[in-house]
């Protein structure tokens, strides 16, 4: 999961702090500080992870693209220029657009923002910019929330009380609102110091950047693996009494499987292990192969490993979530009925791999398969309606055509509770039964009377005539054959 840094460069961070010794330190160089000690973390345990940095005052700069290369950021970090005032708006407006050119907008990012909490004033400033979140034009947009998966990850070099003095700690926190809740806000306790602003940042990489240590296992093979970024918990909104499920630390592996193309993943994790034995094996196996591996994760949890190339020399081994459950891949069928071919009473693929048990078909007809009345546009609307119209002009002859389309336009309307549109039919056939010819067959101004009055009874909401599963049949007339003229 790529970093973007967003580093406040603004007049206020270069505000005195008093500090022990005799050396005089700003909030800019505490700010380097924290940043110089999650810079140091990530080179170790998040190696494989890019980061980006990024310098704003009223405009912003990037100082770093998204590089693996921590000497890189440490030294844009120790050659910081200070500018004017603080425009946020701004800043949050541009690490969107480099997330998206870099990434797009399906790839996860964390957004770590580090200010003093002096959010500018007048025109530009976050007070005003969220002041008129709900007064934009399109174009013009709060740049939150952001367009990709995100966490807004917030440090104050300023502690608590210095915040809430003043709204910056509301403005903040409605940032974060903004951002669908998903971030947090970290401030300093006691003095600024160097103490505390380590204190402080040592509470974000326990957070977001703690290194998640697990042991892969496959029959008597295993190895440690660290897996980063840290898994996140996953829960399932379908059940009754929801609970977060979390990756055991312990995965099994539970088989391979030839692949062209690899699904989309629901999250993609990079693995690197610390011991060369099983996990170099299963990796190169997977990448000279070109197979993918399924793991297992939790109770009904899977996922799968395959080998992804960075460039020409390099690969990782990657694991992909699936969604909670034992039948993650419909067209998989149960994972826990997976087998090997050999154990089938007869080769599922054929004596000559002329055929697949895969996709397994679905029990149940699925809705989508049916013809069902859709109306995106309002042409595909008109042109039920004329059909219904040009029938009705070539009555008797099309009188079970007419019925049938009659019926499926009322069935869709009455699923939709569009009673205007049955309504307003009525009163088209009404229109068209008063400019027959008089030529016209005397059955279908019976037809077309008998057809606008049943579509009236049933916009009233009639339990009878509205029922969806009942139809109108054609009216039974002597010109139709039918004896007596009476309505059915």
């Amino acid at each position: 999961m790529p970093t973007a840094v967003l580093l406040d460069s603004s007049l206020s961070m270069t505000r005195p702090v008093s500090v022990e010794g005799s050396e005089e330190f700003q909030r800019k160089n505490l700010a380097v500080h924290g940043l110089t000690m999650l810079f140091e973390h990530m080179a170790t345990n998040y190696r494989l992870e890019f980061t980006s940095l990024v310098s704003f005052s009223s405009l912003w700069e990037v100082l770093v693209p998204f590089t693996r290369d921590y000497n890189t950021l440490q030294e844009a970090l120790n050659n910081l220029e200070d500018y004017d005032k603080t425009c946020l708006e701004a800043a949050l407006q541009g690490v969107s657009n480099i997330v998206q050119q870099e990434w797009g907008t399906s790839c996860p990012c964390q957004v770590v923002l580090v200010t003093d909490g002096a959010l500018g004033i007048g025109r530009g400033s976050l007070r005003h910019s969220l002041q008129t979140v709900k007064q934009r034009v399109e174009d013009k947009k709060f740049p939150l929330p952001f367009p990709f998966p995100s966490k807004l990850y917030v440090m104050c070099i300023a502690n608590a009380e210095e915040l809430q003095a003043t709204d910056s700690m509301d403005n903040l926190e409605q940032l974060i609102n903004l951002n669908g809740g998903e971030g947090q806000i970290y401030t300093m306790e006691g003095p600024l110091c160097l103490k505390s602003v380590q204190s402080m940042f040592g509470k974000l990489i326990d957070q977001a950047y703690s290194p998640f240590h697990a042991v892969l296992r496959c029959g008597n093979l295993t190895s440690d693996v660290q897996v980063f970024p840290r898994p996140e918990p996953v829960t399932i909104d379908e059940e009754v009494d929801p609970m977060p499920r979390t990756v055991q630390t312990e995965g099994d592996e539970i088989g391979t499987g030839a692949t062209d193309d690899t699904e989309e993943e629901t999250s993609t994790n990079q693995m690197a292990g610390k011991s060369p034995n099983f996990c170099v094996l299963l990796h190169g196996s997977l990448k000279v192969e070109g197979m993918v591996a399924l793991v297992q994760l939790g109770p009904d949890w899977f996922g799968m490993l395959y080998s992804q190339a960075d460039s020409k020399k390099k690969s990782n081994l990657m694991m992909s979530l699936f969604e909670p459950g034992s039948e993650p891949l419909p067209w998989l069928g149960r994972i826990s009925q997976l087998g090997p071919a050999s154990d089938a009473a007869e080769n599922p693929y054929g004596e000559d791999d002329s055929k697949s048990p895969f996709p397994i078909q679905p029990k149940h007809k699925r809705s989508y398969a049916q013809n069902v009345t859709v109306w995106i546009k309002a042409s595909g609307l008109q042109t039920d309606v004329q059909k219904i119209l040009r029938n009705a002009r070539k009555l008797p002859e099309k009188t079970q055509t007419f019925y049938k389309e009659l019926n499926r336009l009322r069935k869709a309307a009455l699923a939709f509770g569009f009673w205007e549109l049955l309504k307003s039919m009525a009163e088209l056939l009404e229109r068209e039964c008063t400019l027959l010819s008089d030529s016209a067959h005397p059955d279908a101004a019976f037809q077309l009377s008998h057809a606008a009055q049943q579509l009236k009874l049933a916009s009233s909401g009639d339990s009878k005539y509205a029922a969806y599963e009942h139809n109108i049949t054609p009216m039974l007339t002597d010109f139709s054959g039918g004896g007596g003229a009476h309505r059915i």
